[in-house]
């Protein structure tokens, strides 16, 4: 539910990081960041150094305008950008096509479809549960969920978490395309989700290396509801949104929304581009001018894996909270960031994932961050090791990215993630990053 590679046969819903392949490119290097404290005083800036400060604010909210804009010129409905650098007020910036803002002006403040940015808040749960000293990390699958994975006896509840378990990826299966696509309602539960993978031979010996899965999470859900006889969407609002106040951010269950929201497009039959395959070019939706507004669509196939609303505003809260220890123990917090890696050409200084947050290069810095996609909605969430400073770029469509069928709109997709990332570390971008430098 992360926009995904994609085989000749099937969508993945769990494409890397779009900023990964040009970045290890750029350095090969992982490379380390200096943040700011995350509390107490600022310390006295002179007053040139100030306004220099300014100046580079105003210098990354022009290129970040552009290069949103030419998102929005190379077909996307609109894109949501916000950038917290951690040394004052944060960049936000919306823009949109001319024909979606007929149906909703963008504001940077709207609920937004995070789709696998899930796994995070659920991996939270899981550790916070280990924390309490109620499930362990390296419990047997079996033990929590009997009978219902396959080779459930050495796949540990780590192997679910940081996608070594080798299940295969439910929504690979046929039988997840209508609720894909928006015609089929159903409000599909953690155990149905997880016993759409299960049926399919696993694709390799628990631990034997690492392959995105969005049945893990379907797992891990049904693990939480065992264990606390309570709901994921219940233990995010409880045990994550009502202590941070993030009053825009909940698991949903269904199509509707809580306050004011993005709408979410796909194009229609006849503008979907070539690349994307037959059985996945007609969606369901308001029909609107060449697109289909999908935000009435539900959700709720992608569940404990990629089911959750939040917001920029709210996302960034969260992942500060996160990085800084407000949510998880230490130790606990150690070993979300104890990652494998997932790119064999590059196991020391590629990306790895953790327990369910990914670590990557970058040409500013080492990032932690997700990436999300479910039908309508994209979404990419990036901080640093402390969460002093955040970066968010939500744009509004998927199955382009999805399938890779759209080239120009993928590289502006980029240049403006690189962008934000750069920003948030109150960088320039490297010229030969691709992505401009100046306004």
């Amino acid at each position: 539910m992360t926009r995904g590679e994609f085989s000749s046969d099937r969508a993945r819903w769990s494409r890397r990081l779009r900023l990964v392949p040009a970045v290890v490119t750029v350095s090969g290097l992982v490379l380390g960041v200096a943040t700011p404290a995350l509390a107490g005083p600022a310390p006295a800036v002179p007053a040139a150094r100030a306004g220099a400060a300014r100046d580079g604010v105003e210098e990354q909210r022009t290129r970040l305008t552009r290069l949103a804009r030419e998102l929005v010129a190379a077909g996307a409905p609109g894109v949501i950008v916000r950038v917290d650098d951690g040394r004052g007020r944060p960049i936000e910036i919306a823009e949109q096509a001319p024909w979606a803002a007929r149906d909703h002006r963008l504001d940077a403040g709207d609920e937004f479809r995070m789709g696998s940015n899930t796994k995070t808040m659920m991996a939270v749960l899981v550790l916070q549960l280990v924390a309490e000293g109620r499930v362990g990390l390296d419990d047997p699958v079996e033990r929590w969920l009997p009978g219902l994975v396959p080779n459930g006896g050495a796949i540990t509840v780590r192997m679910l978490l940081n996608h070594t378990s080798g299940l295969f990826d439910y929504t690979d299966d046929a039988a997840l395309r209508p609720a894909v696509l928006g015609t089929d309602p159903r409000r599909w539960s953690s155990a149905e989700l997880l016993a759409v993978g299960a049926r399919h031979e696993p694709l390799f010996a628990p631990g034997a290396k690492w392959s995105y899965s969005n049945t893990n999470y379907a797992a891990v859900g049904a693990l939480l509801e065992r264990v606390t006889g309570a709901s994921p969407a219940d233990l995010i609002r409880d045990r994550i949104a009502r202590p941070l106040g993030l009053r825009h951010t909940y698991l949903a269950t269904d199509g509707g929304w809580r306050g004011r929201y993005a709408r979410g497009y796909e194009p229609d039959a006849a503008h979907m581009p070539p690349g994307v395959p037959d059985e996945f070019r007609t969606v369901a939706g308001v029909p609107h001018d060449g697109q289909v507004d999908v935000s009435g669509n539900s959700p709720s196939w992608g569940g404990a894996a990629g089911a959750v609303v939040s917001t920029a505003r709210d996302w960034s809260r969260f992942y500060t909270a996160l990085m800084s220890g407000r949510l998880l123990p230490a130790a606990q917090l150690a070993q979300l960031r104890t990652t494998v890696p997932t790119d064999p050409a590059h196991p020391v200084d590629g990306p790895g994932y953790g327990l369910g947050i990914v670590r990557a290069p970058s040409p500013c810095g080492t990032v932690w961050a997700h990436e999300g996609g479910i039908t309508g909605y994209s979404s990419a969430n990036y901080t640093d090791g402390p969460g002093g400073v955040t970066a968010t770029v939500l744009v509004p469509t998927e199955f382009r990215y999805e399938f890779e069928a759209d080239p120009e709109l993928a590289e502006a997709d980029r240049a403006l993630q690189v962008a934000a990332v750069c920003a948030m570390f109150g960088k320039p971008v490297p010229a030969d990053t691709g992505a401009a430098q100046s306004g």
